[in-house]
């Protein structure tokens, strides 16, 4: 099976802020001369990542002057779409990020609000999904996880860092069905914190975890798990021992989009700012090594193609829930 493929090639009082400082660059004038991200989740996650790591890449490049972050978590992402909407006025100056779980969510009822209630910048990369086992697990392949699951299937539970339904749970889900399993039999456990999944996998609570490949990435370099399966084409450069699901004879790819929106009714001159900024920012070899090093792919979807992209996927995860019965 495969499902959304990239087209054209994710604590409520935490607020982290980090200002990146424009170094002499090339560039006479930044394009932008200031954002402020806004980020709907803690930090260390992949919104966080992709934030930082976009931040980071514009102001070393001298394409955005300096970079401002603030964590808002809370209501599953909503809390700062809604902060975003209700001080709309205020906030011309700032770029939430976000990523395919503000279709799911809005799929769900999670907030009440969508992708179509903001100003639709950019989506600027992809992240692969993965399932990882910890460090010891008997378990080193997807194979060794479908026989564990054939003998003991609620024993053999899967975890994530969403809630039932989201996107770790559809992954884990969409793998088993492409393995030829009955998806809506899989045991999904979910938990509100990478250091709550990591323990639960440690301690046997989890047989696996359902997670961004960035982040697993991070726990393989770490030490703490093992990448079994990866939701790519091919293998991906920025951790070639990863094995993709296709090889394991698992016909299933993924890509979680990740992009930038802006507060409903931004100034159009505004909006074609922060779309040069992002548009210019893939050529620059300070945003080349950011990506590199996070095993993103560069899918840059703009104004009315990031539109058509989104009505896409909301179709596409739709569909999928309602196979599953959660919609």
């Amino acid at each position: 099976m495969s499902f959304i493929r990239a087209r054209r090639v994710v604590a409520a009082a935490a607020i982290a802020a980090m200002t990146f400082s424009m170094p002499a660059a090339s560039l006479a004038e930044p394009v932008v001369e200031g954002i402020h991200f806004l980020i709907p989740g803690g930090a260390g996650g992949g919104w966080d990542g992709t934030a930082r790591g976009t931040g980071e890449a514009l102001t070393k490049s001298g394409l955005v002057g300096t970079a401002s972050f603030e964590n808002m978590s809370g209501g599953g992402g909503g809390k700062a779409i809604g902060y975003l909407i209700e001080n709309a006025a205020s906030q011309h100056g700032t770029l939430m990020v976000n990523s395919t779980p503000i279709v799911i969510r809005s799929l769900t009822g999670v907030f009440p609000h969508n992708f179509r209630d903001l100003t639709l910048v950019a989506g600027t990369i992809g992240d692969y999904a993965a399932i990882v086992v910890g460090k010891d697990s008997p378990i080193n392949s997807m194979s060794d996880l479908l026989e564990a699951y054939k003998a003991d299937k609620r024993g053999t539970a899967i975890g994530g860092g969403s809630v039932p339904g989201g996107m770790d749970h559809l992954v884990a889900a969409m793998v088993m069905e492409a393995a030829g399993e009955d998806a809506t039999a899989v045991k999904y456990i979910p938990y509100d914190a990478g250091g709550k999944a990591m323990a639960a996998l440690l301690s046997g609570e989890i047989s696996a975890l359902s997670t961004g490949f960035s982040e697993a990435i991070d726990l393989a370099n770490a030490g703490e798990v093992k990448i079994i399966g990866v939701t790519a084409d091919e293998r991906v450069a920025a951790y070639e021992d990863a094995p993709t699901m296709k090889e394991q004879g698992i016909d299933t790819t993924f890509v979680n989009w990740r992009g930038f929106f802006g507060a409903p009714g931004l100034p159009e001159a505004q909006v074609a700012a922060y779309q040069e900024a992002l548009a210019k920012m893939y050529d620059t070899p300070e945003w080349e090594e950011v990506r590199a090093r996070n095993g993103w792919v560069n899918i840059h979807n703009s104004g009315e193609d990031f539109q058509a992209f989104l009505e896409g996927q909301e179709k596409a995860i739709g569909d999928l829930m309602k196979k599953l019965g959660f919609l």
